[in-house]
C-alpha cells in the first residue's frame, strides 16, 4: 500500500481535474461538503463518518480508509467503534462472496444438471 500511497504527494495531482473539468470537481466537492457537513441531516456525522468507513474498506479505497476513520475519531468515534465499522465492513464483502458463489451455481447449470453441475 505505501508504494503508492502518498497522502500529501498525491493531493497533487487535483490540478488535472482543475486543468481539465473543473466544473465536475466543484460540483463534486460540493456534493461531498453536503454529505458531510456537521448539522442539518439526520444521522448524525459520526454515524455517517462510520459508513463511509466501512463502504471505503469494502471497497479497498484506501484514501476513504485515511480521510474516514481521521474523520470519525474527530467526530467522536471510539476504537471500539471503527473495530465494528471494518467487521461490518467484512461481513459485507464475504457475504457478496457468498451471494455471488451461488450465482457460479445458477450460471454453471447446477440446478439443471444436478448438484454436480457440468463438465467442460
Amino acid at each position: 500500500m505505501s508504494d503508492y500511497f502518498d497522502r500529501e504527494k498525491d493531493k497533487t495531482y487535483t490540478k488535472v481535474y482543475k486543468k481539465t473539468t473543473p466544473d465536475i470537481l466543484e460540483k463534486f466537492a460540493a456534493f461531498d461538503a453536503a454529505v458531510f457537513q456537521e448539522q442539518g441531516r439526520e444521522i448524525p456525522l459520526k454515524y455517517r463518518e462510520l459508513i463511509a468507513l466501512a463502504v471505503g474498506i469494502t471497497t479497498q479505497c484506501v484514501y476513504c480508509i485515511d480521510a474516514h476513520s481521521q474523520n470519525a475519531v474527530k467526530a467522536g468515534a471510539s476504537e471500539a467503534e471503527l473495530s465494528e465499522a471494518a467487521w461490518v465492513a467484512t461481513a459485507i464483502r464475504a457475504g457478496g462472496g457468498y451471494a455471488h458463489g451461488r450465482l457460479a451455481f445458477k450460471l454453471g447449470g447446477a440446478s439443471e444438471h444436478g448438484a454436480e453441475g457440468h463438465s467442460h
